[in-house]
């Protein structure tokens, strides 16, 4: 099936690294021209080789999404090279472990501006030229089961991610027909700083383990549910968000209880 990607122009907001760079890679792969921004350049190349063999790579852009005059510069700049945008996926974000009673006010305003009014604010940018495309354009807004349980050390991060939950269903009504807006919910992934996370090989697979499907999302996981959410595939799909967690985690209750019944189901 045709996801009709081909040569269409997309922008992915922190692509170069982690769930970014296999989100950059899938849309490579679906013949888009990826255009991908961060404060600092990837470490390695990102790009994809096709089948015969050439090698299809991103555009980069130096760019902080938290500060207006840079974004403007960013769109302008894709403006002029491309002469439209037809997708955005905003995937810039994250948070370092801090408890919230600890954290200072400052570093809470700025996970939240990172994570929940920068991709506001490169959507509206986007959706200003979207709006005037005849195809228009969609957005993918890259969210986090964070923002639906607790987070524990990520407070403000999980605080925005359910707020980005809520911007996806508003701004799907505001900019609708022209402008498709949905969010994927990721669980947990591995990427090339899991270690950071859980430790090494055996603690990533020990936590794998905990998971329905036996192993944490891989980045192109991510990158394949953002690109169907793009595609004329999801052409009435809006408003919408897409759960990428393998099916979720075990309730912690399974593990503690003495039933045999529960044992079983654990």
């Amino acid at each position: 099936m045709e996801t009709g990607l081909d040569g269409a122009i997309v922008l992915v907001t922190g692509g170069v690294r982690g769930v970014g760079a296999g989100i950059s890679r899938a849309f490579l792969q679906a013949g888009a021209t990826v255009v991908t921004c961060a404060r600092r350049p990837a470490d390695d190349p990102i790009e994809w080789v096709a089948p015969d063999g050439t090698s299809h790579g991103v555009e980069y852009v130096p760019c902080d999404i938290r500060d207006p005059e840079q974004v403007h510069a960013m769109i302008g700049g894709i403006m002029q090279m491309h002469g439209r945008l037809d997708v955005l996926v905003n995937n810039a974000g994250g948070a370092p472990f801090a408890l919230a009673a600890d954290a200072s006010a400052k570093f809470h305003s700025k996970i939240v501006e990172l994570n929940l009014l920068a991709p506001l604010l490169v959507s509206q940018a986007a959706n200003a030229i979207m709006q005037e495309q005849e195809s228009g354009g969609a957005i993918v807004n890259i969210s986090s089961v964070s923002g639906s349980r607790p987070s524990p050390g990520t407070a403000a991060y999980g605080a925005a991610k359910a707020g980005v939950d809520s911007l996806t269903t508003s701004l799907a009504v505001e900019w609708a027909p022209k402008v498709r807006v949905n969010a994927v919910v990721v669980g947990l992934v591995e990427t090339e700083l899991a270690h950071l996370h859980y430790g090494d090989e055996s603690g990533v697979a020990a936590v794998g383990e905990t998971i329905p499907l036996g192993r944490m999302a891989r980045p192109a996981d991510i990158g394949n549910s953002a690109v169907f959410l793009a595609s004329s595939l999801a052409e009435y799909v809006s408003g919408s968000t897409l759960t990428v967690h393998g099916g979720g985690e075990r309730p912690a209750f399974l593990a503690a209880s003495t039933s045999d019944t529960n044992k079983e189901n654990s």
